[in-house]
């Protein structure tokens, strides 16, 4: 079974997680680029590219400031944990054990292509 998450407009990034070695993004340097661009725009130019709300493209805006590519544990963590809203309740993480969430690494995949995420 293969699980794609899709990126959550919700993020946690307080609640500590018990991730031995977490797996980096593979496409970290192509992520770095298409930020740097992105940075340039205003909410406005975010939200008319990718059909988003005023409210959620200035969220982004504030986002793609505050990356970086260097991967902490204060701005980034696994997308399995991190990602957070309705959506992903039923999946509630938080009940399964450490071996289950590293086995399901190899099958689970951010679907975000410019967020700091990586399967666990």
């Amino acid at each position: 079974m293969l699980i794609v998450l899709s990126p959550a407009k919700s993020l946690d990034y307080k609640t500590p997680v018990k991730v031995k070695a977490p797996t980096l993004p593979e496409f970290a340097s192509e992520s770095a680029k298409l930020i740097a661009d992105l940075k340039k725009l205003s909410p406005q130019e975010v939200a008319d590219l990718m059909g988003l709300s005023d409210q959620l493209a200035a969220l982004n805006v504030g986002r793609y400031r505050d990356w970086s590519k260097k991967f902490t544990e204060e701005n980034s963590k696994p997308a399995i944990y991190a990602f957070n809203g309705d959506v992903y309740d039923g999946f509630d993480v938080k009940t399964l054990s450490a071996k289950a969430v590293f086995c399901s690494g190899p099958y689970s995949y951010s679907f975000g292509f410019i967020w700091r995420f990586a399967p666990p």
